[in-house]
């Protein structure tokens, strides 16, 4: 049996970073994956000329069918999944004149519901023992919730997925109203998107306590500010510094007692998500 690590995202930027380290370190396949074919095959390219021996498969994770086809791939070709890193984003640059409605719907789809999307066909497929990393960002902790009720209501111990994703329908719905600050959500799309990403994780480790397979653990990751495109490269950490804490959390040893369903920064450090 072949063991599978998958990193959305991972043709530029701490996804490629997460994945040269995987395949230095994870004792399988690592497939990388991305949107663009020529973008992926190239970031692929680069790392065998390093010696290294990842795979590529495309993966628009915006695309229902194309998440289908990697689960299928994943079926025929591997069996099971032992990692996956959910590091396929979008942000829009802060002096971007894009209108905010079109900001917050695009940035709350991909980051948000196009991760769960992921999560919702890849989870059967996960084996006993298997690592989730999800990326969030400092964007994601709760004090970025502006309003006391809506904190209360992401921090929620009994939180649902189904009411996670109304909630992120409904801020759009509050930012077409224009009453989205008023009513105490982020100040940003990104910073809601990431919110709900760090809640939807502590949700999913609480499913996995509970499911036949054993000891699958799942954990929201700030990487930290790097230097890469989505930051407008003002971040001052390198793409490997940023990898680290990802790496990881993918890494984790079998059984290990935490972290788990934790919010972890960058320095490898469990961090209170709602102080």
């Amino acid at each position: 049996m072949t063991r599978l690590a998958i990193v959305t995202g991972s043709n530029k930027g701490i996804g490629f970073a997460i994945a040269r380290n995987l395949c230095e370190k994870f004792d399988g396949t690592v497939m990388m994956t991305a949107r663009d074919e020529g973008r992926g095959m190239a970031a692929v390219a680069k790392l065998k000329e390093q010696g290294l021996s990842p795979v590529f498969h495309l993966l628009d994770i915006d695309n229902r069918d194309s998440i289908k086809a990697l689960r299928q791939t994943i079926e025929k070709e591997y069996k099971g999944l032992d990692v996956l890193v959910n590091n396929a984003a979008i942000a829009y640059p802060n002096a971007s004149t894009v209108p905010f409605l079109e900001q917050a719907t695009n940035t709350v789809r991909t980051n948000f519901f196009s991760l769960l999307d992921v999560c919702d066909e890849l989870f059967p497929l996960l084996r006993p023992h298997a690592r989730v990393v999800n990326l969030s960002s400092s964007a994601g902790m709760l004090a970025r919730v502006e309003g006391e009720e809506m904190r209360k209501r992401f921090s929620n111990p009994n939180l649902t997925i189904p009411e996670l994703r109304a909630m992120m329908d409904e801020y759009i719905e509050d930012v077409k109203k224009e009453c989205h600050i008023k009513k105490g959500w982020p100040l940003t799309a990104y910073c809601t998107s990431k919110v709900a990403v760090s809640a939807l994780s502590f949700i999913q480790q609480r499913h996995f306590d509970k499911d036949s397979r054993e000891d699958i653990v799942v954990n929201a990751v700030h990487p930290g500010y790097v230097d890469t495109d989505m930051t407008s490269h003002k971040g001052p950490l390198t793409i490997e510094e940023g990898a680290d804490a990802p790496t990881y959390l993918a890494l984790l040893p079998p059984n290990v007692k935490e972290p788990r369903g934790a919010m972890i920064w960058n320095d490898r450090s469990i961090v209170d998500w709602a102080k």
